[in-house]
């Protein structure tokens, strides 16, 4: 689930992504402020909340919306008052941005570029295929979950890479539009002070 609001851009108009779809095999069914989008098969893909300034404080928001608990629970409210009943209840509100630590990182069977990485986060261990050339075991670093919205506006969803399944990403200084990033490939890597599973703020 991917929340975003761009007033300048789009106007006043919150966007709720529930799961992706082809925009053309999606329909819109409007419903006073929000707008359904539907897949063929009538499942709900997501939702568009209109006057959204109305219903909530979107003076810190301009591109993607961190997800949290208490959101969710006035997206539920905003949607009941139109006459719309979702709850919500498999939302995935924990950070998507965590410190990760790299538990082992071995070389990909079918190519020479990529490592493939058993990466400990705030949910257990998670398998990451990475191809930075900087990447070893040890390390303390920055882990895109699934889900997360990078500040170019990609979305990290689980992937395979030449037949090896990677759920997330190991990130940059430059992909998270840190300050002052190195130019040159690489992860960043971070002291030994930053707790494992925690979660990590980005530049947008």
């Amino acid at each position: 689930m991917n929340v975003f609001y761009n007033r300048e851009g789009i106007g006043d108009v919150l966007m709720v992504l529930l799961k992706e779809g082809e925009r053309h095999h999606q329909s819109v069914e409007r419903v006073r402020d929000v707008a359904i989008i539907k897949s063929v098969d009538g499942e709900v893909n997501g939702y568009n909340l209109f006057e959204a300034s109305q219903h909530f404080d979107v003076s810190d928001w301009n591109g993607p919306v961190d997800l949290t608990a208490e959101l969710v629970e006035q997206l539920r409210a905003v949607l009941s008052d139109n006459g719309i009943e979702e709850d919500f209840s498999w939302a995935d509100v924990t950070p998507k941005f965590v410190i990760g630590y790299v538990e082992s990182a071995e070389k990909h069977p079918d190519a020479d570029k990529l490592s493939i990485c058993q990466v400990q986060i705030d949910q257990g261990t998670v398998q990451i295929v990475c191809g930075a050339p900087n990447v070893a075991t040890g390390q303390k670093v920055v882990v895109a979950k699934p889900g997360a919205v990078m500040p170019t506006g990609l979305i990290i969803r689980p992937s395979a890479l030449r037949g090896e399944s990677s759920h997330g990403m190991i990130c940059s200084a430059r992909e998270l539009n840190l300050p002052n990033a190195p130019q040159e490939k690489g992860i960043l890597v971070l002291d030994d002070e930053y707790e494992v599973g925690t979660a990590f703020e980005i530049g947008r």
